[in-house]
């Protein structure tokens, strides 16, 4: 059956998912369009095929004991000189992140692994671009905002052309209908 990179994340909403993916192809970042916009909760992690039923499973209950929480983006950060890398920085839920991230990656799960970093929720806006082009990324978008109740997360799969593809959605347990997002536009930039 052969292995499988698989990634989880929080995805960003619309409008600001698509918002932040082109403005990540306008700084000139070539994978862009392969990526969804999104907070991740386990990197890319090559599995064997054949336990994707129970990664489900898994991940099935790390949402069942999930509730849905808000999160708010806001403002620029960057990993420079560690890590070629400027993102929007979650100012809010970012708790919640780090406590379902470390349930995707329980040891006593299927997809246990080490990280090459410390884990710190962010939404990656440059990648591996020009350094003047992240210093551009970083001025454009310092005053982005965003705001919404996450009330799920997603597995997705790097298929051969190095594009990400959600397999499925785990929505939280704990009750609790849709509620509507916050902030609907507030702070928002024109996309040039």
């Amino acid at each position: 059956m052969g292995t499988v990179t698989l990634g989880v994340s929080i995805a960003v909403p619309e409008p600001y998912g698509s918002l932040l993916q082109e403005r990540r192809a306008g700084f000139g970042d070539p994978a862009a369009h392969g990526i969804p916009t999104h907070v991740t909760l386990l990197p890319p992690t090559e599995v064997d095929a054949a336990a994707l039923p129970a990664i489900e499973v898994h991940l099935a209950g790390v949402a069942a004991a999930g509730r849905s929480f808000p999160m708010r983006l806001y403002g620029t950060g960057t990993f420079r000189p560690l890590s070629p890398v400027v993102f929007i920085q979650v100012v809010e839920g970012g708790s919640a992140c780090s406590w379902l991230q470390q349930q995707v990656r329980d040891p006593a799960g299927p997809l246990v692994r080490e990280l090459q970093f410390p884990y710190h929720p962010h939404v990656t806006v440059a990648h591996g671009i020009a350094e003047e082009a992240m210093d551009v990324a970083y001025e454009a978008l310092a005053d982005f905002e965003a705001a919404w109740l996450c009330g799920s997360f997603a597995l997705y799969e790097q298929g051969q052309d190095g594009v990400w593809r959600k397999l499925r959605e785990f929505v939280f347990g704990g009750g609790g209908g849709v509620v509507p997002p916050q902030s609907a536009t507030q702070g928002v930039p024109a996309v040039p």
